[in-house]
């Protein structure tokens, strides 16, 4: 794990040296917050941990967020819902004192996993949605024969479902979420009938897997996808994903209902 960061982050990446354009890059798409919302059910009051810039917040709910970083607290819009500085293991509200909580992109980053979903779950007194990625499922995607060290990251970071339905407790069940192709969140697998939209280094420095590989696998990456791109040979082999309206990725909904 590695060292607190100046800013405050939590987990084992420096969102003050990457999380500056995260407001603009990681951007809530439309059919992921929708998904999103359907499992909070009629929850009026609901707590998003490691709710970042706040992009999948329900804007027609009572919502206060929990954030460790500076950085990314502070790309929250004027209107958004309020936050407190602070971290999933050590929420400060009193049992049950929400009727829903959601996380979304997060858990790979907790100090202490289980020691976050047991506080979800101890604040929630109904449904705890966990937006995340399914690590078995990461392979499934060409970024995997361009940076495997980038897919192999976010593999070892991500807990399985299996632990994440360990620790929530209750009743669990998963859904997958299919990933538009203009999806508006800029998530590696987001990019996966754009490939050339992963040739900007600010789309990859708002996917935090890229900040744990170093300089020559990004340089081999953008020599080879470059390369692959000019001669067709990146659409011979994936050119149909261009056209095809969703991608069944690793992007999953992992809910918790109370027993």
């Amino acid at each position: 794990m590695g060292a607190v960061a100046t800013d405050g982050s939590a987990g084992d990446a420096d969102y003050g040296r990457i999380g500056g354009a995260y407001d603009r890059y990681r951007r809530a798409e439309p059919a992921i917050a929708r998904g999103l919302l359907d499992t909070l059910g009629s929850a009026r009051t609901v707590c998003n941990v490691g709710a970042g810039a706040g992009s999948y917040e329900p804007v027609d709910r009572a919502v206060v967020a929990v954030e460790p970083s500076s950085t990314m607290r502070d790309q929250r819009r004027p209107d958004a819902a309020p936050v407190v500085a602070g971290t999933a293991e050590a929420l400060p509200f009193a049992d049950g004192a929400f009727a829903a909580a959601m996380t979304t992109f997060s858990v790979h980053q907790w100090a202490d996993l289980a020691g976050g979903l047991a506080e979800m779950r101890r604040v929630a007194r109904g449904p705890v949605t966990v937006l995340t990625c399914d690590p078995d499922l990461l392979t499934g995607f060409w970024l995997d024969a361009y940076a495997p060290e980038v897919v192999a990251v976010e593999a070892r970071r991500y807990p399985s479902l299996g632990v994440l339905a360990a620790g929530l407790g209750g009743r669990v069940h998963h859904r997958p979420v299919p990933i538009p192709l203009r999806c508006t969140d800029g998530f590696n697998e987001a990019y996966y009938g754009r490939p050339e939209a992963l040739l900007d280094p600010v789309a990859r420095q708002s996917c935090s897997a890229w900040s744990f590989v170093g300089a020559d696998v990004v340089d081999r990456f953008e020599r080879q996808l470059r390369t692959d791109l000019d001669d067709g040979t990146w659409d011979d082999r994936w050119g149909h994903l261009r056209r095809q309206p969703t991608f069944a990725g690793s992007l999953v909904l992992v809910v918790s209902e109370p027993d």
